[in-house]
Parts: structure tokens; C-alpha cells; sequence
């Protein structure tokens, strides 16, 4: 990349940051700041260096994994302001799943192909401490090759104090349960006076670092996440993705970072005025650039930057792909977290549009395990159109939230 033909015209100090990350070297924190505010032409020349590095990380690979979301439960005793999946548990619309129809939406899935389950939830008042070893070994009875990617380190939290054990005993016997990585989620923005006003009374900062560190000293692999666009200053933003490359650089067992931008339609925090100043999310220019500068701040750290297709849409995945991501995630199956806060597209993406947005976007698509490891990839027209049974089914099959939330024979019932 000829830098000096490219960046003649910007802000010389967003040249010179740009060059240092071309030249494979860390950018600071004060660096960072100055790339969040940049705008116009600089911001542009930030998302090419973006996908220049995304091209040396991963060449012109961008990837997806074919799994199911399985939110078993959404009775929930915290009641955080950006959530509006979540249930009281007097509430009419709580629902529990048992582990057989767990179980059993597992291997529907595994039939259909998916290679993975994620497994997150809210938590339920006085759920048994083992609920989710018990839930571990009974997929894995079942299902022995799949990969279960579970519990946010708010339920590792929740479940190590229920069974009076230490969180890196729970933590084990989860692995031997079968649990083979943790959804580095409940993390929002990890800064306190920001983690106070949109979700008071969660896990603390401290805690979310203890878990993540515990988990990949175990070697257990966890993903990374931010979830932006409500109240949060650039600097509060800067001082999460700080934390985030610091654990990073002692453990190496971050999978990817996972940008996801706030969905405030019915979003308790937004419809009730119930956190002052807050946004309406992040605008399209804000999401672009969040996606470009992660890819640059961890250059060299994670290798891997996933588009959430549920949060962003198709139209601007295919964007972000070209902006320093080179993953779009999940096909889900069931997503219902973003799809209750009012996010409008879709609970379930066929693994062959997946295959043409990627296409699309001028990129080659590959199907890949949940630790990064290809499949298949996809070349021809001919492979990126071949449809499978999943590929056939109608969405509806698996069902909706709205339609969970109704069936009296999952009703939740206290105690």
C-alpha cells in the first residue's frame, strides 16, 4: 500500500498512526481516541489501512459458522436497562426450556448441520448450581462432536456461587462437562459509571476480567465483545478495548472481538427514559468506524473481527467486510436477544446467503469450526449457490420468540 500517495491529504497525525499500524506496530490508547474522532477523507483512508490489515491477517477468507442460539430461559433477577429479552419471573411471558427439549433442539441442529450450539440465558431465581454441568453432559451424551459455546461469565458468576464453588473449580467442571468455550458477553462497556447507569447490580468489571482470565488459563477459549452506541464517551470506548488487548497479550485465548451496536427500539433504558441522555444506537458512520479501529487496535493481538449480521443487516455487513471484518458470524437459528430488543432482521440466516452476501462483498466464503479452523471454503458460483437441507428449510420451522414466550408447556414456574 503506497502510503504516501493515500494519505497525503488527511491529518498528518492520523498519517503518521496509520503508518505505525502498517508497519505492524501497536497503536496507544491516546491513538486510538484521535481515529474515534477522526471524520471525512481521514475516516475513509482509516477503513482502507482496516481492510489492508485484515488482508494480511486472513487473506480474502471471511467465514461463518453454521449453529443455534438456544436461549433457554428468559427469567432473568437482574433487570438491566438495555435488555428487553428478559422476564421477571411473575411475569406471564417467562419461559423455561428443560435439558430434554435443550437436548433436542441440539440434535435438530446437528442434523441440519450445525457444528455448534451457543447457549445463553437469563438467570432464573434458584436455579440448581449444576444446572449447567448437567445441561454440558447431557448434550455432549448425545451429541459428542459438537462444539457448546455457553454461558456469558455473568452466568459462570451466577452458577459458581449457587454450587458454593470457586469460579475456577466451576470453571473445570464445566470443561469436563463438555463446555468447549465461553461468549465473552456481559461486558457492554467495562467501565464502572457507565456499567452503573444501564445495567446497576451486574457483574462487576473485576469479576468479568477474573472469569475471562480464569477460563483461557484452563484453556478455555472465549470470545470478546462491546456493546456501544448508548451513552459512552469515545474515551470510555478506548478504555474497554484497552482492557480487552491487555488480557489478550497475556493469554491469547481471545477466538475474535465482536462489535455489537445498541438496539433500543424496546429497549427498557430507551422506551422508559430510564438513563439520561442515552442515544438511539450507533448511526451507520459510528458503526463503521468502531468495526475499522478494532480491526487496527488489535492488529497483531486478535486475528479476527466478527459482523453481527442480526444487529447490522446484510446491506451493511457486506460494507463492514471491506472495513476490517473477516467473519459474519452465526446462521443462530433462533436468535431472540437482539430480535426482543427490536432488531429487524431476522431470527435465521441460510447458510447460502451467508455464502453470497460474502461473495458479494468480493470476498471468498468458507464455512469454519468455532475455533477458527476452515471447513470449506467456496469458490465456484456453483459452490457458494449449492443449497442443503438447511438451506431448504423454512424459517418458521424452528419457531419465534414471540411465539416461545406464548406456549403455556414451557411456562416458567417460580420455585
Amino acid at each position: 500500500m503506497n502510503i504516501d500517495s493515500i494519505f497525503r491529504n488527511i491529518d498528518p497525525e492520523i498519517s503518521s498512526i496509520l503508518g505505525r499500524a502498517l508497519d505492524g506496530k501497536e497503536i496507544s490508547s491516546p491513538d486510538t481516541l484521535k481515529l474515534l474522532n477522526a471524520t471525512g477523507q481521514s475516516l475513509s483512508v482509516i477503513t482502507l489501512v482496516a481492510d489492508e490489515l485484515r488482508r494480511r491477517a486472513n487473506g480474502e477468507i471471511v467465514s461463518y459458522v453454521i449453529n443455534r442460539n438456544i436461549n433457554f430461559t428468559n427469567v432473568c433477577i437482574k433487570q438491566c436497562g438495555f435488555c428487553a429479552f428478559s422476564r421477571d419471573f411473575r411475569v406471564e411471558e417467562g419461559y423455561l426450556l428443560p435439558i430434554e427439549e435443550i437436548v433436542r433442539r441440539a440434535k435438530e441442529a446437528w442434523q441440519f448441520g450445525a457444528t455448534e450450539i451457543c447457549i445463553q440465558a437469563g438467570l432464573p431465581p434458584k436455579m440448581d448450581g449444576f444446572f449447567y454441568i448437567d445441561l454440558c453432559r447431557a448434550i455432549k451424551k448425545e451429541l459428542p462432536e459438537i462444539h457448546i459455546h455457553a454461558f456469558s461469565p455473568e452466568e459462570i458468576l451466577y452458577g459458581s456461587k449457587l454450587s458454593n464453588n470457586k469460579v475456577h473449580d466451576y470453571l473445570g467442571m464445566l470443561k469436563e462437562a463438555g463446555l468447549g468455550s465461553l461468549p465473552g458477553t456481559s461486558a457492554e462497556i467495562l467501565v464502572k459509571e457507565i456499567r452503573d447507569k444501564i445495567s446497576p447490580g451486574r457483574i462487576s468489571i473485576e469479576q468479568w476480567i477474573d472469569i475471562i482470565s480464569t477460563a483461557h488459563k484452563l484453556d478455555i477459549p472465549t470470545t470478546s465483545t462491546i456493546m456501544y452506541g448508548h451513552i459512552e464517551s469515545s474515551s470510555d470506548i478506548v478504555s474497554h478495548l484497552e482492557i480487552i488487548r491487555n488480557i489478550q497479550r497475556q493469554t491469547g485465548k481471545f477466538t475474535e472481538f465482536v462489535p455489537l451496536s445498541y438496539v433500543h427500539y424496546d429497549a427498557p433504558m430507551s422506551n422508559h427514559h430510564l438513563v439520561k441522555d442515552i442515544r438511539p444506537g450507533a448511526d451507520g458512520l459510528e458503526i463503521l468506524k468502531i468495526h475499522a479501529i478494532s480491526r487496527i487496535f488489535f492488529n497483531n493481538f486478535i486475528n479476527n473481527l466478527q459482523v453481527s449480521w442480526v444487529k447490522e443487516g446484510p446491506k451493511l455487513s457486506q460494507i463492514l467486510l471491506n472495513s476490517g471484518a473477516n467473519d459474519l458470524g452465526g446462521c443462530l437459528i433462533n436468535e431472540s436477544i437482539s430480535t426482543s430488543a427490536g432488531s429487524q432482521y431476522g431470527q435465521f440466516m441460510r447458510p447460502v446467503d451467508m455464502r453470497k452476501i460474502i461473495k458479494a462483498a468480493g470476498k471468498i466464503p468458507a464455512q469454519r469450526t468455532s475455533k477458527y479452523e476452515i471447513i470449506k471454503d467456496f469458490r465456484t458460483s456453483e459452490e457458494i449457490e449449492s443449497e442443503n437441507s438447511l438451506d431448504k428449510i423454512d424459517p418458521d420451522r424452528f419457531g419465534s420468540y414471540n411465539e416461545l414466550i406464548k406456549l403455556n408447556s414451557f411456562r416458567f414456574k417460580k420455585g
